[in-house]
């Protein structure tokens, strides 16, 4: 897998949050290239641990949602009979 790519826009957002989190938590400003820096780190190095959980989480919710398919689908056949049968009941 390759590193994992960020919009433009998503970038500009972490690096504002990396600056701000420095500014409020370390009382000590981060730059532009040192926040763009941590933020290459953090998709390169730990992007790759939230992203294979979260394929994994997909993966378990979609097994039990196919392990579930006849309930949740399943359809009883030949109840043309049946309904018809019952709403002439209703109608005596």
């Amino acid at each position: 897998m390759t590193a994992i790519e960020i919009s433009k826009q998503a970038r500009a957002d972490a690096i504002a949050s990396i600056q701000r989190y420095f500014q409020e938590n370390l009382s000590e400003p981060i730059g532009d290239l040192p926040a763009n820096l941590l933020l290459n780190f953090f998709l390169e190095e730990i992007g790759p641990v939230i992203y294979n959980r979260a394929v994994a989480d997909a993966q378990t919710r979609m097994e039990e949602r196919v392990a579930d398919l006849p309930g949740e689908l399943y359809t009883d056949a030949f109840q043309y009979w049946i309904k018809a049968d019952n709403k002439r009941k209703l109608r005596r």
